[in-house]
């Protein structure tokens, strides 16, 4: 079983104020970039868009994960968001969303894939703990808590 924290770093955890879906999605592209996760903004910022006019990834519990697998990418990597006011993600609960777990990587590991989904949904089922992500105070309080889990 993969731990999702060896796919984390502080300087992928972000804390923002933003208004909806797409401006934080924006966000943590440009964090990805920034961070040296991704070469191509624009691409990264489009597969994450397209994913979301399939189905959203707004999983309930005011969470989301959207996630690209591209081709040209040989690791997945994850970046944090947490918001101070949730936004519309057309959750299945209709929850609004505060944490958001980005997730890029390949698109040829999909059993890798599957166990960072289910490492994040199983962090994200206990209640104090995702409280505690929306409470926290740094990036390294966040990622802290997802290398305890």
């Amino acid at each position: 079983m993969n731990k999702i924290s060896k796919y984390l770093a502080p300087e992928r955890v972000a804390f923002l104020t933003v208004k909806d879906r797409d401006e934080a999605v924006k966000a943590l592209v440009n964090l990805a970039y920034t961070t040296g996760k991704i070469d191509d903004r624009t691409e990264f910022y489009e597969a994450i868009i397209d994913r979301e006019k399939i189905v959203s990834t707004g999983i309930g519990m005011a969470v989301a994960i959207p996630h690209a697998k591209l081709a040209n990418y040989d690791n997945f990597f994850i970046v944090v968001g947490i918001l101070s006011v949730g936004v519309d993600w057309n959750t299945i609960d209709e929850s609004l969303v505060r944490i958001i777990f980005m997730i890029g990587g390949p698109d040829d590991k999909q059993t890798e894939y599957l166990q960072i989904l289910s490492g994040i949904t199983s962090v994200v089922k206990d209640e104090g703990r995702r409280k505690l992500l929306m409470n926290a105070s740094s990036p390294r309080e966040v990622t802290e808590l997802l290398e305890n889990f």
